[in-house]
């Protein structure tokens, strides 16, 4: 098995990485990335190399989609594939500019698309339809930007602004806004269309480094990805939001 080690102290893994025989570290082409950080290292880890199963291994207080228990154990454990494989739903994101019908780009994220208003002090207005079917008749929401979030991101910045979760569909949550307007969970099968009618905005997504400027006219289309993220548990989980 050829394994790729990830995060700032992963390489100090590779001494008891070579005590078997049926692990290889390479540089690419992995057949599992060992990820040795916390939640924000297997996210970045799944943003370098999508749907390639993570082995994520706990270095750090905030790491609770990361396996708790001693590296070496855990290494153990994945030479003699003796760790649980998980499949967590991803999105997909469209991102269509300027009147433009064809999308400019396409990300993914494994935890939530997030929209915030691009000034401090200026709100973001937007539209949002679910299989093209006006939200709320259409109306133009005015707040600091939404989140749409997957099940296994519902522990992040969705749970922080509902205070709460959900385990299947995709989840929608409002920020701050001037309108009253209920979070949404709706199926998976949802396309979530939202166009700004007055920015700027700002689209992140999961913990990438970039952000992408947004403004009147711009629309967003999500869904869930075809593929799915992969990861490895040292038990097997009962809810997407489990600790590891």
């Amino acid at each position: 098995m050829n394994v790729v080690l990830f995060g700032a102290e992963a390489d100090g893994l590779r001494a008891e990485i070579e005590k078997h025989s049926q692990l290889t570290v390479v540089d690419q082409n992995p057949d599992v990335v060992i990820c040795f950080g916390g939640d924000g290292t297997l996210l970045a880890a799944e943003l370098r190399w999508p749907s390639v199963p993570k082995a994520p291994i706990r270095n750090s207080r905030r790491g609770f989609r990361c396996i708790p228990h001693p590296p070496a154990r855990v290494i153990e454990r994945l030479a003699s594939d003796a760790l649980v494989t998980n499949h967590f739903t991803k999105l997909e994101c469209s991102v269509l500019c300027g009147g433009n019908p064809e999308p400019v780009f396409h990300i993914s994220a494994l935890n939530e698309i997030n929209v915030h208003m691009g000034n401090i002090n200026s709100a973001v207005r937007f539209k949002l339809w679910l299989d093209d079917q006006p939200y709320m008749d259409g109306l133009t929401i005015l707040g600091d930007g939404f989140v749409v979030s997957t099940p296994f991101g519902s522990t992040a910045y969705f749970s922080q602004i509902t205070r709460g979760l959900f385990h299947s569909g995709i989840g929608i949550a409002f920020k701050a806004t001037a309108e009253h307007v209920d979070h949404l969970v709706t199926p998976d099968t949802t396309v979530i269309r939202t166009a700004i009618t007055r920015g700027p905005a700002v689209l992140a997504y999961d913990n990438a480094p970039d952000y992408f400027n947004l403004d009147r006219g711009d629309e967003l289309i999500i869904r869930k990805h075809p593929l799915h993220a992969t990861l490895l548990t040292w038990d097997k989980i009962r809810h997407p939001w489990d600790i590891f």
